[in-house]
């Protein structure tokens, strides 16, 4: 499977299907549960999608392709009985004006409605012959969703093609494009709410490709207090960043750049963003580097020093990591996968944790029936469960949603 590059990532009504073919497709031995294979059709197809629990347990995510015009979903996974989910698309696109391939999921606010992106489409410029991304809002209205378009990108400064989520902090939302720009290497946006309902889009940073970076993540920005994120490219290295944003009076932001990976045996090239713990320091994985050049897993302390906590192998072990990580504060323990590497002659990524006592491969999947390449991490329910998406792969070949018990 290639590089997913964020710059290939941007180029590139309701109806309730129940997911029967999948519920008996489990495997006991890995703990790893298919909820729902997509069939590329009108449910949708290629699930580049982070997962978003509400307080009803219900799923949601996006799909690149399919829906109605095939140009992809805003989608519910809701359980019904034993392993059986039911999905339900709340949302097709139809390219112009309202957005078109919609990558990295969507965010959740209080009042029940939905945000993400789009990487193509919209009414805001060309774009190589194609609209230049949206950020949309889903509404619900008794059993229907409408969508409103709350920007459009041009290409041009404000940025463009934008490839993953969005998420709140201070009252607005905050993202990131891989492309345009002043220096067309991406920035990070801010988006907020005026007073007439309209909303407004203020450019945090322009990435110049130097020692900031340059190249938003496939991950979403990191947000306690401050904002975290990765950079693709660039740093003093040419081989990544980890950033951070600082509040600036009156309401700006200032990037810092905390790290720059050198590559091989160090990490280099972050794709997931960060998470982090208690203490503040940061976690993530990059998709080359390590002791094996197959990718790593990497520590930031607050004082900026990094190390890696481990260096995939490839092959069996899986290499390429492209996730966010998971880290559960009780069992000390960092979930995440990787987007190839894994079963011998499929390729297809895998589940991974890592503690104490080194990694363990949770799962390697297979293509079918339970799917291939996990770009995007893991979200965890209220009992400990994980749950995420593969691209492809599952009874369809179109990727499918999986759960996992560690």
């Amino acid at each position: 499977m290639p590089k997913p590059s964020l710059h290939f990532l941007s180029k590139v009504g309701s109806i309730t299907v129940v997911a029967a073919l999948l519920v008996n497709a489990s495997w006991a031995a890995n703990q790893v549960t298919a909820l729902y294979s997509f069939t590329g059709g009108s449910d949708g197809g290629d699930p580049h999608t982070w997962l978003t629990f509400d307080s009803q347990g219900n799923l949601y995510g996006t799909t690149v392709t399919g829906g109605k015009f095939g140009f992809g979903t805003v989608f519910e996974l809701s359980p019904s009985s034993g392993t059986q989910w039911t999905e339900t698309v709340l949302y097709s696109f139809a390219g112009a004006p309202d957005g078109k391939n919609p990558y990295g999921g969507v965010t959740l606010d209080g009042a029940g409605h939905l945000y993400g992106t789009t990487a193509a489409g919209g009414s805001g410029g060309t774009c190589t012959g194609d609209g230049c991304g949206t950020v949309f809002e889903l509404s619900p209205s008794g059993n229907t969703w409408t969508e409103t378009v709350i920007y459009n990108f041009t290409g041009g400064n404000d940025g463009g093609g934008p490839g993953n989520g969005v998420v709140f902090g201070n009252g607005s939302l905050f993202g990131m494009t891989p492309d345009g720009g002043l220096h067309s290497a991406g920035v990070v946006y801010e988006l907020s709410p005026m007073p007439d309902g309209q909303w407004k889009q203020t450019v945090v940073h322009a990435f110049t490709g130097g020692d900031d970076g340059g190249v938003g993540s496939l991950g979403p920005l990191f947000y306690g207090g401050n904002f975290y994120g990765v950079t693709e490219i660039g740093g003093a290295n040419n081989a990544g960043t980890v950033f951070q944003l600082d509040q600036t009076p009156p309401g700006g932001w200032k990037l810092v750049t905390l790290y720059a990976f050198k590559g091989e045996p160090d990490a280099g090239f972050p794709y997931g963003g960060v998470t982090t713990d208690a203490e503040r320091n940061l976690y993530g994985t990059t998709y080359f580097g390590g002791a094996n050049g197959a990718g790593a897993v990497f520590k930031l302390s607050g004082t900026g020093k990094e190390r890696v906590l481990y260096s995939f192998k490839g092959g069996s072990d899986g290499s390429a990591s492209t996730s966010a990580l998971y880290f559960d504060q009780q069992q000390g323990k960092l979930y995440g996968t990787t987007s190839t590497g894994g079963t011998a002659g499929c390729d297809c990524g895998t589940v991974f944790d890592l503690g104490r006592s080194g990694e363990a491969v949770l799962h390697r999947f297979t293509n079918t029936p339970d799917g291939a390449y996990v770009y995007y991490g893991l979200t965890a329910d209220a009992s400990g469960n994980l749950y995420g998406s593969t691209t492809a792969g599952g009874t369809h070949g179109q990727g499918m949603v999986f759960s996992l018990t560690p």
